[in-house]
Formats: structure tokens, sequence, C-alpha cells
């Protein structure tokens, strides 16, 4: 049974730092928290991460790179891989989506993609 994007579940939390951000300066400061789990029966190893970040105004920036955090983990069956980092916006409010391109043991390689989620300070919000 070899490994699909379907077996590779990937949940986001985001939460907005104020005592990072800088409204004033146009500043806002994002972390997100990202679980990998392989749901699958083959082991896979992520190896880069695209992520496409959108900010209120409809700008766009894509940020493509090996691994997370430094790291380019391997996953066995029924195996999680948590790791945090961050974005900066320019607006208060935001978005991201992505894909980590994953590989299994034999050298196939496919995408694993990771849904939009919302940055959002929450004062913007109310």
């Amino acid at each position: 049974m070899h490994a699909e994007p379907s077996d590779i579940r990937v949940d986001v939390k985001s939460r907005f730092h104020p005592e990072r951000s800088k409204p004033q300066q146009e500043y806002w400061f994002f972390s997100y928290t990202v679980t990998i789990q392989n749901k699958g029966q083959e082991s896979v190893q992520l190896l880069n991460r695209h992520w496409v970040i959108t900010d209120a105004t409809g700008a766009e920036r894509e940020v493509r790179g090996a691994g997370v955090v430094g790291e380019q983990p391997v996953l066995q069956p029924g195996e999680s891989f948590r790791y945090t980092s961050f974005c900066p916006l320019q607006t208060s409010l935001g978005a991201m989506h992505g894909s980590y391109e994953m590989v299994t043991p034999t050298g196939r390689r496919f995408d694993a993609s990771v849904a939009p989620f919302t940055l959002a300070d929450p004062l913007t919000l109310n």
C-alpha cells in the first residue's frame, strides 16, 4: 500500500502576538503551530514546504524552502510531527495555505496540501 496525499493530515492553529506587533507601523506578528500526522501504512519524509501568504489588501507572497524549522522529519505510520513558526503581515488580517512535498522510502514524491487558515488580530474581527 503506497502513501497518498490523503494519508497526511495537517492541522494548523494560528495566534496573534500583540506584544510583538506594531500596528502604527503596519506590522502584525502571528505564529502558527502545525501538526502533521501520517495516517497511512508507509513512512514518509517531509522534503519541502510551499506557502502562499495573502494579506487583507490581497497582496500575495510565496515562500518555498527545504523542510520546516530546519528539519526534514520522517513520519512512520501513525506518527506526528509538530512545529511552530511565524508570519509577520502588513495588515491585521490575512490567510495562508500551501503544501508539503513528501517522499516515500521508494522515492515516490507527492504533495500534501495545507488548507487555508486565517491570521487575524482578534480586535479586527469584532
